[in-house]
């Protein structure tokens, strides 16, 4: 449904498509709008339990316009958490641009929790360090972004301010609770090849921190919808030609299975703070 419509078509369809599955999914969750919502990346998923007890699960699959995640640790379900009266979705697992769906499919699943009424959007994921001050295991906030994908989920003359992408207030916040955390500049690559130790020399030059392959379309799209982003990202390994070995998948799993203790109190400190502002 992405690709075989006028640019124009395709976006006023995206937004379409993004409104009817909102609008279903909250009939399934039996609730009258969200109040935010949580992007599980890579390593975030055993975490997720610090945001609230689980009060219903929908298979994305279920809802129009969604395609089923392909990357390991992405579950494909979305979970509603119920505080009080208020509600917050929590995405277990998102589509990349490296699983060759295109930015829409992309950008789709901020798209729906922004029209069911999200005015916060979390976006977490696993990322590589460009720099000794961002540690492997360690999560960081991100400051801003370089769009490496040379894509966007906006099509059009879509003229949409970036200055501040990710929230200070937010940040702010959260450095109030964990005072160690670290911040960085995250840089979207398309993947799913890790980068190599000339491109990571690059972007180290550009003033790159953190390197990963998701987060930056969605933020756009965030952006777009008017809501407020927190990017979060989990150290999981130094960059390519930083560590003195290879790359793999294993590891940023592994590593964030270890990292599981720490993102747990940070998940539910940002989760009080979310409800507590609603």
């Amino acid at each position: 449904m992405w690709s075989d419509r006028s640019p124009q078509a395709r976006m006023e369809e995206a937004n379409t498509t993004a409104r009817e599955a909102a609008q279903l999914l909250l009939d399934r969750i039996r609730a009258q709008r969200i109040e935010a919502a949580f992007v599980m990346g890579s390593g975030w998923k055993e975490a997720a339990d610090a945001i609230g007890p689980v009060s219903e699960q929908v298979e994305m699959t279920a809802l129009p316009g969604f395609i089923a995640p392909s990357a390991a640790g992405h579950a494909g379900r979305i979970h509603a958490v119920r505080r009080g009266d208020r509600t917050v979705l929590v995405f277990h697992g998102r589509v990349h641009l490296y699983e060759g769906y295109g930015p829409l499919a992309v950008a789709h699943g901020v798209r729906t929790a922004i029209a069911a009424g999200a005015r916060t959007v979390v976006l977490t994921n696993a990322c590589g360090s460009l720099t000794e001050d961002l540690p492997v295991g360690a999560p960081a906030l991100i400051r801003d972004h370089i769009n490496f994908t040379a894509r966007t989920p906006l099509i059009g003359a879509r003229f949409i301010d970036l200055t501040e992408v990710y929230s200070e207030r937010l940040r702010r916040a959260c450095r109030v609770f964990d005072r160690s955390i670290g911040e960085g500049v995250y840089g979207g690559w398309f993947g799913p090849a890790f980068e190599t130790p000339a491109e990571i020399r690059m972007m180290k030059s550009l003033g790159v921190d953190l390197v990963g392959m998701s987060t930056v379309l969605e933020a756009i799209a965030a952006r777009e919808g008017g809501a407020e982003v927190l990017g979060l990202s989990l150290v999981t390994n130094r960059a390519a030609g930083l560590a003195g070995k290879k790359l793999s998948g294993d590891e940023v799993l592994e590593v964030a299975a270890a990292a599981i203790p720490r993102l747990r109190p940070l998940l539910g400190a940002v989760t009080e703070l979310l409800l507590e502002q609603a």
